[in-house]
C-alpha cells in the first residue's frame, strides 16, 4: 500500500523479496527495492534501492539509480546513476548526473525538458 508523506505525494514501495510481472503505473512515488520485470511509469520520481533490479522500461519525473536496470530509461527532468548502479540500455534525460563507480553501458540521449528549441534553424 502507498504511503502519504508530508508534501502530500503518496510512495509506492515494491519491497525486496518481492518480484512483479507486468506495467506499474503510480500518480506519485515509486522506490524499488524488489525486482520488476515490465515497465514503470510514475508521474512523479521513481527510484531503485541498492538491491534493487528493473527488466524494462522506466519513465519518470526524476529517476534515482542505485541497483541494476536493464532497459530504457526516460527522466523529464533528472536521472541519477548512484556509485553502485548498473545500467544497461538506452537513457533519456535532460539532465544526467553519473557518480563515480557507475556503469553505464548503451546510448545517452539528452534532451530539453520543453518541447521548443532555442533560436536557430535546423542544420541539413
Amino acid at each position: 500500500m502507498a504511503q502519504k508523506h508530508a508534501n502530500n505525494e503518496e510512495l509506492s514501495l515494491i519491497s525486496s523479496g518481492t518480484v512483479i510481472e507486468g506495467k506499474v503505473k503510480s500518480e506519485g512515488n515509486v522506490r524499488i527495492d524488489g525486482k520488476l520485470i515490465g515497465d514503470l511509469v510514475a508521474k512523479a520520481n521513481a527510484a531503485v534501492g541498492l538491491a534493487g533490479v528493473v527488466e524494462g522500461t522506466m519513465q519518470a519525473k526524476n529517476i534515482s539509480l542505485a541497483g541494476k536496470v536493464n532497459g530504457t530509461v526516460t527522466a523529464t527532468e533528472k536521472l541519477i546513476l548512484e556509485s553502485k548502479a548498473v545500467m544497461h540500455g538506452d537513457i533519456r534525460a535532460a539532465r544526467l548526473v553519473v557518480d563515480e563507480g557507475a556503469i553505464f553501458d548503451g546510448e545517452c540521449s539528452m534532451t530539453a525538458p520543453s518541447a521548443g528549441s532555442r533560436g536557430g534553424g535546423q542544420r541539413d
